[in-house]
C-alpha cells in the first residue's frame, strides 16, 4: 500500500478528518478522536480489535505501537509491502471501533 492509498482510504470513511500533527504525521481522526496516524517515511498506526491486535503483534507484521498499545493501537514500521483491501479493512474497523465510543448525538451530527 502506498501512503497515497491509505491517505485515500482513511478520508473516505464517513466523517473522517485529517490534520498534521507532532511534526508531519497525518492524524485521521472521527470526531475529534483519532483512528490512525501516517508517518511521513510510510509507517502507520491505527486502533485494532483485541483479536486483531494479537493476531498483528504476535505473529504478523505488525508490533504494538510505541505510547498506544496499551489502548490496542498497533504499528506498521512500512505499509508498502501490505495488501490494500486488508489495510482498508484495518482502517474500517479502527474508525468503527473509536466511532463506536462516541456520543449519539455526535455520531447522528457525523451522520453514522
Amino acid at each position: 500500500m502506498t501512503p497515497a492509498a491509505f491517505d485515500k482510504a482513511a478520508r473516505a470513511l464517513t466523517g473522517a478528518t485529517m490534520n498534521v500533527q507532532w511534526g508531519e504525521d497525518q492524524v485521521y481522526k472521527i470526531g475529534g478522536k483519532m483512528f490512525a496516524v501516517l508517518g511521513p517515511n510510510g509507517s502507520a498506526s491505527f486502533k485494532a480489535s483485541d483479536i486483531a491486535f494479537e493476531a498483528l503483534t504476535e505473529t504478523g507484521p505488525a508490533i504494538p505501537a510505541p505510547y498506544l498499545a496499551r489502548a490496542k493501537w498497533v504499528y506498521f514500521a512500512d505499509i508498502a509491502p501490505l495488501d490494500d483491501a486488508e489495510v482498508e479493512g484495518w482502517l474500517a474497523n479502527a474508525h468503527a471501533l473509536i466511532a463506536a465510543k462516541l456520543t449519539k448525538k455526535l455520531r447522528a451530527e457525523l451522520g453514522l
